[in-house]
C-alpha cells in the first residue's frame, strides 16, 4: 500500500484525535531513526541499543573497579561534587528528575524565609507542565510575577504587589521560545529580589547552553542565585537525573527530604554515568551548537525567502541557545505532515519535533542543533527549506481540496 492510500485509509476510518496523533507520532519517531540527516539526534528519540551506546569507554570517567553506589553514596557523590565544582556552589545533590528537585530546593528554602509564595513566570515549566506540583504536592503557592514572552524585568520583581520568599527564573525560558535576558538584565533582576529579602533560585534546565549569549562561564552565572538546578539530560543526552546546588545547609536539608520523596534509589549508576559521559562529551560542545545554531536560523530565514513563503518567523532572531522556535502560517497538521512527507521521501529531516498550533492557520516548532547539525552547512539548510517547501505545497493542496 502507497504511502497516500494509507493516509486515505487513515480518514476513512474517521480515527480519533489521540490514535491520529499516535499514528502520527510514530511515522515522525520512524522518519528520524532511517533520515540520513538531522539536525540533532536527541537521546528520547533513539533505540535501547543507541543509549546503551553512551556508556561505552565508561572505564575512563569512573573507576569501574569501584564499589557499587548504594542509596547515593559512591559514583552519586562523585557526581554531585563535581556538579557543584562546575557551578561553583558549597555542594550538590542528586535527584532522579528535576521536577522532585526543584519542589524540595524551594520547600526547603521557604522553611528558611518563612514564606511559601514562589514568585515565577506564567510560562515557567512548574506552571506549564507539572500539574500543579508545586501546591499539590509541596505546600508553596507560586505567584506569576508577569506573562510576557521574556524574563520578569527588574521592575517587575521590584514592583510585584505581595510578598515572596523565592523568585524563580527559568534561565532558558523555553516556552517563549528558549530566551535569556540580558547579563545586566539578569544581575538587575536579582538584585530586585535580594533587595525584597527574597531568595533566587535558578530553573536552569538548560542553563549549560546560556554561556555564548551571558559571554561568563557557567560559575559565574549560577554565582548569581542562591540555589540552582540543573539538568543531565535535556542538554547532556544523559538518561535522566538532575541536582540541586546551593549552599551546604540547604543542600544537607535536600537530601533529607529526596529520601522524604522517594528519590533515595538503591542504585542510580547507568544514569550518574551517562551524567558524567555528558559532562565531559557534551558539556564542551555546547558553545559550538550555540553558535552553529544562527548559522541555521539565518540560512532557514533565507531558505523560506527564497521559496516564496509569504511569512515566516525564526524566533529569538538570533538564538540564544542551541534551541529556538520556527514559526509559519498554516495549519499544524499541514505543516506535520508535511515534515514527515519530507523526512519519509527525502531521507533528509529538517523539523523532527511536532508542530503546535498557537492560533488559526498558525503554529509552531521547535528546533534543536547539536553534533549531527554541525555537518550542515548554510547551503545545506537552505536546499533542505526547497525540499520541504515543495512537500508543503502538495499537503496544503491536498487539505485545502478535502475541505472544500
Amino acid at each position: 500500500m502507497s504511502d497516500a492510500a494509507e493516509r486515505d485509509g487513515q480518514q476513512a476510518e474517521q480515527i480519533s484525535d489521540d490514535e491520529r496523533l499516535k499514528r502520527r507520532r510514530k511515522r515522525r519517531i520512524s522518519a528520524h531513526r532511517s533520515a540520513e540527516r538531522v539536525l540533532a539526534r536527541p537521546g528520547f528519540l533513539g533505540t535501547l541499543r543507541e543509549r546503551l551506546a553512551v556508556l561505552e569507554g565508561a572505564q575512563d570517567l569512573y573507576d569501574l573497579d569501584e564499589p557499587v553506589d548504594i542509596y547515593g553514596n559512591g559514583i552519586v557523590e562523585f557526581l554531585e561534587e563535581k556538579t557543584a565544582r562546575l557551578l561553583g556552589k558549597e555542594a550538590a545533590a542528586f535527584f532522579p528528575t528535576g521536577t522532585m528537585a526543584q519542589q524540595v530546593a524551594l520547600r526547603c528554602w521557604a522553611g528558611r524565609t518563612g514564606n511559601p509564595a514562589v514568585a515565577l513566570h506564567a510560562l515557567a515549566h512548574p506552571e506549564v507542565h507539572e500539574r500543579n506540583a508545586f501546591s499539590q504536592v509541596s505546600g508553596l503557592r507560586p505567584v506569576r510575577i508577569t506573562s510576557e514572552p521574556r524574563l520578569p524585568s527588574a521592575d517587575e520583581v521590584r514592583d510585584f504587589d505581595e510578598p515572596f520568599g523565592a523568585l524563580m527564573l527559568e534561565l532558558p525560558l523555553r516556552d517563549a521560545g528558549f530566551v535569556l535576558p540580558s547579563w545586566e538584565e539578569l544581575t538587575e533582576v536579582v538584585e530586585a529580589a535580594h533587595e525584597r529579602d527574597a531568595v533566587v533560585h535558578f530553573d536552569g534546565a538548560r542553563l549549560l547552553e546560556s554561556t555564548v549569549h551571558f559571554g561568563r562561564p557557567l560559575d559565574e552565572i549560577a554565582s548569581l542565585a542562591d540555589s540552582v538546578y540543573v539538568s543531565f539530560y535535556k542538554s547532556l543526552d544523559g538518561y535522566g537525573g538532575a541536582a540541586i546546588a546551593g549552599p551546604k545547609t540547604l543542600i544537607d536539608e535536600a537530601k533529607a527530604w529526596r529520601h522524604r520523596y522517594g528519590g533515595q534509589i538503591c542504585q542510580q549508576f547507568p544514569t550518574a554515568l551517562s551524567a558524567l559521559a555528558g559532562l565531559e562529551r557534551e558539556l564542551p560542545r555546547l558553545p559550538e551548537y550555540v553558535r552553529h545554531a544562527r548559522v541555521v536560523a539565518e540560512a532557514l530565514r533565507e531558505g523560506f525567502a527564497a521559496a516564496g513563503v509569504p511569512w515566516m518567523r525564526v524566533h529569538p532572531e538570533v538564538p540564544h541557545t542551541n534551541e529556538f522556535q520556527v514559526w509559519l502560517p498554516y495549519d499544524a497538521d499541514v505543516l506535520s505532515e508535511a515534515a514527515i512527507r519530507h523526512g519519509e521521501e527525502t531521507k533528509t529531516l529538517l523539523f523532527a519535533l511536532p508542530w503546535d498550533a498557537s492560533g488559526p492557520g498558525l503554529a509552531f516548532t521547535e528546533v534543536y542543533v547539536r553534533a549531527a547539525g554541525l555537518e550542515w552547512t548554510a547551503d545545506d539548510v537552505k536546499a533542505a527549506v526547497t525540499e520541504f517547501v515543495s512537500r508543503l505545497t502538495d499537503v496544503a493542496s491536498e487539505a485545502e481540496a478535502v475541505g472544500k
